[in-house]
């Protein structure tokens, strides 16, 4: 066809305009934009296009139209690579901020200069002390100054900063250094800051902790034995009332409480606003001693965030307020409480790993946890040979929120931790005086009561052989077993709702819907969803159409899900 021929041309005038660019043999800026001009030269194209009109007929003309929309196109996408890259060329040789790999090399390189900095103020500290005084102002500003001048002087502005005593920031790996003007004149004098460890002190908040307690008498507990779990707790409710203006349903309390003779980890969940964060706060105050408050944050990743770590360059232990509360707490028996505030707006299981495991050895006197390799001689009184013992005093409570923000909980938390629901906002009601009575409680003491509970109110064998019915049944009909584990906790969670005033069933429909239902939510629910009847019609038969009501509530709103 004709019209093959005419866009043989229309194509090889394009591909000359494009040679023209890179093979010219005219100057090279006239070479450059002759053959740009030469690609888009419409008259050019345009005399081809009259040089065969005349020979085309209607199929040719068809051909001709779609080629010269291609040719367009062509000639349009050329052009955008083009302006990419011209413009991608301007950014790197043009813009005044450096890439990416600039900025990392010089911080590379201000970090190694700014430690020699460092090998000589610790150099200088060390010729101070065995000289028995002062250095001369001259003589340390002479090697200030030669120290200085040959390392982060005429560093880029925004990357150091002058910075007396040449502080390092550390922030996501990369540590940042700031320069330090040479006309600063370095203290003779000792110092007991972040970049040096003179006193051979590596634990600062703990070894205080130690002076603090040493020599003390031990607290008092006065605490009358008549007083009986139901009380405790109707003391609690009637004291947040009046004194924090906390309105808690008595049902929450007795959860509350009972989770504590069940596990080291309680799990507060529900919409924001509902007294999450509040409760153990008062129950703290409440006991006179304030719970530690610790919000979580989205980069903790590790243990560090609960131990903290050893800083090998400062010869420092960076200590949390966990671990110093934790440490705190091995000097006497007062009820320790610990908020995980937001703990699930970093994953659990990361950073809360260890004490998971730990807690789950039999013996108590195994509950240790290595923080250094090896002992110093100056290391705190309960810190031997880099180990020391977790307190038995000291529970944690993990406040969580179920939003798009937050990650969700894996089932290996939640089986090791007894959760509580709170969605409602408590409803105010009038203190009262009598009961409204805090009490300062020994862990022991408490433990006590949880124990003579657990033998006074045992779960009856006939409740325990209808679970144990019931694991078969489960197995059978949704392929999921609960374990020995729920089995355990359920014997020591259920007695003791009992003595704080609950009634047996409930606390078995409250075990039965919290540790063992929820897993339902990780199957597939349309699998599922022909046996949801079936289960309810089995609590029915079992346990009575009036009882098990969380549950069978529960199991209705799985099924509203399909």
């Amino acid at each position: 066809m004709v019209a093959f021929q005419f866009l043989g041309e229309l194509l090889l005038e394009f591909v000359k305009g494009i040679l023209n660019i890179f093979f010219s043999t005219q100057n090279e800026v006239g070479g450059i934009f002759g053959g740009l001009f030469r690609i888009i030269d419409i008259t050019k194209y345009i005399e081809i296009l009259n040089s065969y009109k005349q020979s085309f007929g209607v199929g040719d003309w068809i051909v001709a139209v779609l080629g010269i929309i291609v040719l367009l196109a062509l000639i349009v996408g050329f052009f955008f690579v083009l302006y990419r890259l011209i413009s991608r060329l301007v950014r790197r040789y043009f813009s005044k901020k450096p890439l990416n790999d600039d900025l990392l090399d010089e911080i590379a390189r201000l970090n190694a200069e700014l430690t020699r900095v460092h090998r000589s103020r610790e150099r200088l500290l060390d010729l101070q002390s065995r000289m028995g005084g002062t250095i001369g102002q001259r003589a340390a500003q002479e090697m200030a100054e030669s120290e200085y001048d040959e390392s982060v002087i005429g560093a880029p502005q925004g990357v150091a900063a002058g910075m007396s005593g040449g502080m390092v920031a550390a922030g996501g790996g990369v540590a940042v250094a700031a320069a330090v003007p040479s006309n600063i004149v370095v203290s003779a004098a000792p110092q007991t800051s972040s970049l040096s460890n003179p006193t051979g002190n590596r634990y600062y908040k703990l070894i205080e902790i130690d002076e603090l307690f040493q020599g003390e008498e031990p607290p008092q507990y006065e605490f009358n034995n008549d007083v009986s779990l139901e009380e405790i707790c109707d003391n609690i409710r009637h004291w947040a009332c009046k004194e924090r203006r906390l309105f808690y349903e008595p049902r929450v309390i007795r959860l509350f409480v009972s989770a504590l003779a069940t596990t080291r980890l309680i799990i507060l969940q529900g919409i924001s606003g509902t007294g999450k964060t509040s409760l153990p706060y008062a129950l703290g105050l409440f006991l006179n001693n304030p719970a530690t408050i610790a919000p979580v944050q989205p980069s903790w990743r590790d243990r560090t965030e609960i131990f903290g770590y050893f800083n090998e360059f400062t010869k420092r232990y960076n200590e949390t307020e966990i671990l110093r509360a934790m440490y705190e707490a091995l000097w006497n028996d007062n009820v320790y409480l610990t908020v995980i505030d937001e703990a699930n707006i970093s994953r659990i299981e990361y950073y809360f790993a260890e004490l998971l495991s730990i807690y789950e050895l039999p013996s108590r006197d195994n509950w240790c946890v290595d923080l250094t390799s090896s002992g110093w001689d100056t290391d705190p009184h309960f810190i031997k040979k880099g180990r020391m013992k977790l307190p038995d005093n000291m529970w944690y409570i993990a406040t969580i929120n179920n939003d798009d923000s937050t990650f969700s909980v894996s089932d290996k938390v939640y089986d090791r931790a007894i959760p509580i629901n709170i969605n409602s906002k408590g409803i105010p009601f009038e203190a009262d005086e009598e009961k409204a009575k805090s009490y300062r409680l020994s862990y022991k003491h408490l433990e006590e009561m949880f124990k003579e509970a657990q033998e006074k109110y045992k779960v009856s064998q006939e409740n325990i052989d209808k679970f144990n019915k019931m694991d078969d049944y489960v197995i059978e009909h949704f392929r999921l077993a609960f374990g020995n584990r729920i089995v355990k906790q359920l014997n020591e969670f259920v007695p003791v709702y009992v003595a704080c005033g609950g009634t047996e069933i409930d606390g078995l429909d409250y075990v039965l819907c919290n540790k063992i239902l929820r897993k339902f939510e990780s199957l597939n629910l349309n699998y599922i969803r022909d046996e949801v009847d079936g289960y309810i019609e089995y609590l029915n038969t079992h346990f009575g159409e009036e009882n098990m009501t969380e549950s069978k509530e529960y199991l209705l709103r799985l099924k509203k899900l399909f």
